[in-house]
């Protein structure tokens, strides 16, 4: 068999590439949502796959649950948001000052992993429970109920 470059990458960040490279362009998947599609890891430990290896996918669509930037990349990122329609907030009035950045508007921008982009919760849980490496062990919709604020 021939060698290729993905075999150097441990087996756990190129599952986490592939998940964001899945995200559709103007959503995005938090750290943790991550882990728990994978159903393995943390938020940490994809935040470190994102860190070392995410160069190589769109890497602005995965994101801390805050909706703030990936700090040290806020520009390139707010480039990313724009060109792809994001669902973006403002910060309020002290938006407006130069060096104040909006955030994500979480509730609108965060994918659950439905086709085209569908609502929070509505296929999730069930359209994609097969699919994930390693099964959900019973993390479908209830697993997800508290994370949409």
């Amino acid at each position: 068999m021939g060698r290729m470059s993905v075999e150097e990458l441990p087996e756990y960040a190129e599952r986490v590439l592939e998940v964001a490279e899945l995200i559709p362009p103007g959503r995005v998947m938090t750290y943790g949502d991550v882990a728990e599609w994978l159903g393995e890891g943390g938020p940490r430990q994809v935040g470190r796959v994102m860190a070392l290896y995410g160069g190589a996918v769109p890497w602005w669509r995965v994101v801390r649950a805050d909706g703030a930037f990936l700090p040290g990349h806020e520009l390139r990122a707010l480039g990313h948001y724009r060109d792809e329609g994001t669902p973006l907030r403002e910060t309020g009035r002290a938006a407006s000052t130069e060096g104040h950045l909006p955030k994500l508007d979480m509730r609108r921008a965060r994918w659950d992993g439905g086709e085209g982009g569908t609502g929070p919760d509505d296929v999730h849980a069930d359209a994609d429970a097969d699919e994930r490496p390693g099964g959900a062990g019973g993390r479908g919709r209830a697993g997800r109920a508290g994370t949409h604020t």
